[in-house]
């Protein structure tokens, strides 16, 4: 055998790891952020959503990097759009 087949034999192993990884690891995780990031550009208002905090409320405006949130009657807070955790889905 040469070097150079023997270099190749040491490395295919941590090759096949890196590839293990990043089919377990970083392929759900960019998924996952890809479908996060959809679901706050199409936040709108009048959606229901969850905060981060645990704070369930209605948008009532929507801008470029924040949401004003109703929480309660006559008690608006606004947040950053990246503490929005889920937008929950009406079920009529």
């Amino acid at each position: 055998m040469s070097q150079g087949t023997s270099f190749l034999y040491s490395i295919l192993p941590l090759l096949v790891i890196f590839l293990i990884f990043y089919l377990l690891i970083f392929l759900p995780h960019s998924k996952e952020e890809k479908k996060r990031k959809k679901m706050l550009e199409n936040l709108k208002k009048g959606d229901k959503v969850i905060t981060t905090g645990g704070i369930y409320g209605v948008i009532t405006k929507v801008d470029k990097n924040t949401v004003n949130i109703k929480v309660a009657e006559n008690v608006i807070i606004k947040f950053d759009k990246n503490a929005i955790s889920y937008v929950i889905k009406s079920q009529n």
